[in-house]
């Protein structure tokens, strides 16, 4: 598997490297595309210039820590979100006889992975704690290192919830588009100025609120307003992290005895 996988990341390069162009393209489009949604979060906070105690400085920390563990899953796991076609163009099956892991071949689908957003990701994270003030320690980089690394597993495991559902019900489009909007639109603020059902879906339904929110306001020394949590519960990341990934796992291992092809 490890060979298979390095493999994978060395057709990635030789592709990357053969079609520059088309790098320089999407780089430029993951600039803008954060670019923008950092823009509308800097209008918004100039109406607002404290938005339930956050001002956006903080903010912008929030949004970084998001998009790193999110960029963190797209170059590594982003794949998943392809189950769904392959198994409504009956092209799974061809993982169901071959000897690896039905999940890993799918993460290794040949495909012109371009990790431009972790990079970028890296680089905006670097430059909020600057801008958040925070004084930049061996122990706080291992904490935002294990949190960016939960957060990843959270976006893996609810990807790979997702991907499952397939096996019943094949086509699961307005699902996964529900779900992804739902992280990007509301990861951008704060929990707490939302109603309070939506605080409990983005805290323990669909954890998102620990990607970023948690640990942002106990690495910031916040108050946490939005349940009335201890801060603390933002170290507990990677460890949701794991477990929701261990939970999509062994829900797709479920899936994977349910599955019986879709006549293709």
């Amino acid at each position: 598997m490890l060979a298979a996988y390095a493999q994978y990341w060395r057709i990635n390069v030789l592709t990357l490297l053969e079609y520059r162009a088309n790098f320089i393209m999407w780089f430029a489009f993951t600039i803008v595309y954060h670019a923008v949604a950092l823009g509308a979060l800097y209008v918004t906070m100039r109406q607002f210039p404290s938005m339930n105690g956050w001002t956006f400085r903080e903010m912008f920390f929030l949004y970084a820590l998001w998009m790193t563990g999110h960029e963190l899953h797209n170059t590594f796991f982003f794949q998943v979100v392809s189950v769904p076609d392959f198994v409504r163009e009956g092209r799974f099956d061809r993982f169901l006889v071959r000897p690896l892991d039905a999940l890993f071949q799918v993460l290794i689908v040949p495909q012109q992975l371009i990790p431009d957003g972790l990079v970028l990701a890296l680089a905006t994270l670097g430059v909020a704690l600057a801008v958040a003030g925070l004084h930049v320690t061996a122990l706080l980089l291992l904490v935002l290192a294990l949190v960016v690394c939960g957060g990843a597993l959270i976006d893996l495991g609810i990807s790979l919830t997702i991907a499952t559902l397939s096996f019943w019900f094949v086509r699961v489009d307005t699902l996964r588009w529900a779900v992804m909007s739902l992280e990007q639109d509301f990861t951008r603020y704060p929990i707490s100025i939302y109603a309070r059902g939506v605080r409990l879906v983005l805290a323990f339904v669909l954890p998102f609120a620990f990607m970023n929110y948690f640990p942002a306001t106990f690495l910031l020394a916040k108050q946490e307003t939005g349940l009335g949590l201890n801060p603390a519960v933002g170290l507990l990341t990677p460890a949701i992290g794991v477990a929701w990934a261990g939970v999509a796992y062994a829900f797709w291992q479920v899936g994977l005895r349910r599955y019986q092809g879709t006549g293709s």
